[in-house]
């Protein structure tokens, strides 16, 4: 027997100056189902939200809710029908308690004349929404106490608090680890169960298969298509998405690997010991791993933002006596952080500053900057790499995660560093950009850069690499040939063969 459905999306159309940001638009929506909505940065799928929940008001299109037309005007209008939308950007304040939280601005009154606030109420209220999702915390905890995990799902308790019907989740594992997933999906289908409808945004295609009922499709502002997650593949997916199979993405052609580049021997830091691996000028090296293995830690370390214990780096066969990042810079290392966005780059400085900001010395001498030069450099890099902005002047902070990215690799690039470390290269970027950020990964190697990848997505790691160096527990339990990259092989030693 077919689910009810709830809501209905018809003709949505959405135009901001010079963009049409949705055009034709559609989403059908069944009661107690986790609907996946997927597309690229920039398919639509935020703008649809929006319109949903009222941050948007559409110019065409209707929207039926369970049956009837209604028209979202405002926010207040999405909550009267029972829409809530957790966005990606967590909004809670982190000096009052979760109950504060829950009930921010519809605080219980004892009196409505005094404006008094019924605490007791508030906080029984709140213990009895906890308990409804088995989420063991107490209403007094400080929200500065509590892990991003956990923060999430009291943002799900605080849209149940309003008899949420359907419940918008934007990106909501990005910062998670795998165990507080489990959590949060284990919320999701309590939800579902209780016949709570859940839209679900998401870059991560594992998940889709996971935790989704039915995808809709969008692209470049429009419907795609609406398919059941049962009967359909990341294959199919990503070509309706992108135009193009997922085959397509990643190119690992036959490459003669130089001198080695790059080499560790027994290295000990933080979170990993006794670490030996090697990379050579044109060659893609993976690290692959669970999380807590000691990846990051070791990619930190040898490019001189941890500390090293015990061990040696050698670039080119040299000895590195000094490790900090000055001194990786200086022997022609660039590293590309796994938090690009606070590690990476300068959110409120232009691309082109950005750009430039690890080879000022190198373009501009005794301090000077010719901003016509600088410009010229940017515009150059903006080119090369497709960068998606009308403007080098532009803030970094408006482009996509993808873009954010390729204005990383460019910085490298200016410095013409030959060894490059990427952290997660494409966490947090669609599929689409995926695919440009691969091929100029590839691009690279077949031009005698060596490359480091640490990556959580064995997709990747089999797509791109030459080499994978598996680790655990904090040390490389495994190396894995071109022919020996699988995802059972990579599995097998992440986790201990004996327990594969």
């Amino acid at each position: 027997m077919d689910q009810e459905i709830v809501l209905q999306m018809r003709g949505i159309s959405k135009s901001f100056p010079g963009v049409k940001a949705l055009d034709d638009a559609r989403l059908e929506v069944r009661r107690g189902e986790v609907h996946v909505l997927l597309g690229e940065n920039g398919a639509g799928k935020s703008t649809l939200m929006k319109v949903l929940s009222g941050v948007y008001l559409k110019d065409e299109g209707e929207i039926l809710y369970e049956g009837k037309p209604v028209e979202i005007r405002n926010i207040q209008d999405a909550r009267k029908l029972g829409i809530s939308i957790i966005h990606q950007e967590l909004f809670m304040l982190a000096e009052r308690n979760i109950a504060q939280n829950i009930y921010l601005g519809r605080e219980p009154l004892k009196n409505p004349y005094t404006r008094q606030i019924d605490e007791k109420k508030m906080r029984e209220d709140s213990k009895a929404l906890l308990a409804r999702l088995g989420v063991e915390l107490s209403p007094d905890t400080m929200v500065k106490e509590l892990s991003i995990a956990q923060q999430q799902m009291v943002e799900v308790v605080k849209a149940l608090s309003v008899e949420t019907k359907i419940l918008i989740m934007d990106e909501p594992t990005s910062s998670l680890t795998k165990r507080e997933i489990d959590a949060l999906f284990a919320i999701v289908e309590s939800l579902c169960a209780q016949g709570i409808s859940v839209i679900y945004i998401s870059h991560r295609m594992e998940e889709i298969f996971r935790i989704g009922d039915r995808v809709t499709v969008m692209r470049d502002g429009k419907y795609v298509g609406t398919v059941n997650v049962k009967e359909t593949n990341m294959d199919q997916l990503v070509t309706m998405m992108v135009g193009r199979q997922i085959s397509q993405m990643y190119g690992r052609p036959e490459r003669r690997a130089g001198e080695v580049a790059l080499e560790t021997k027994d290295l000990t830091g933080l979170r990993f010991r006794n670490v030996n691996i090697r990379v050579r000028c044109g060659e893609i090296v993976g690290i692959g791993g669970l999380v807590g293995a000691g990846r990051t830690e070791l990619v930190k370390a040898i490019f001189g933002y941890d500390r090293i214990e015990s061990g040696k780096v050698f670039v080119h066969g040299r000895e590195m006596k000094r490790h900090s990042p000055r001194n990786s810079v200086e022997a022609g290392i660039g590293f590309l952080p796994e938090d690009r966005k606070s590690e990476g780059l300068i959110q409120q400085q232009p691309i082109k500053n950005n750009i430039l900001q690890a080879s000022m010395k190198r373009y501009f001498k005794r301090g000077l900057v010719d901003k016509k030069a600088e410009k010229e450099l940017a515009e150059r890099y903006r080119g090369e790499l497709k960068i998606a902005t009308p403007d080098v002047t532009r803030r970094v902070s408006a482009l996509s995660g993808g873009n954010q990215q390729k204005v990383v690799i460019a910085k490298w690039l200016c410095t013409e560093n030959r060894i490059l470390i990427f952290d997660e290269p494409t966490r947090g970027i669609d599929v689409g950009a995926k695919a440009e950020i691969y091929a100029l990964i590839g691009r690279l190697a077949g031009e005698g850069y060596a490359i480091l990848v640490v990556s959580s997505d064995q997709m990747e790691l089999i797509g791109i690499s030459d080499r994978v160096y598996v680790m655990k527990d904090g040390e490389v339990v495994g190396e894995l040939g071109r022919e020996e990259i699988t995802a059972e092989n990579i599995v097998s030693y992440a986790v201990g063969k004996e327990e594969a």
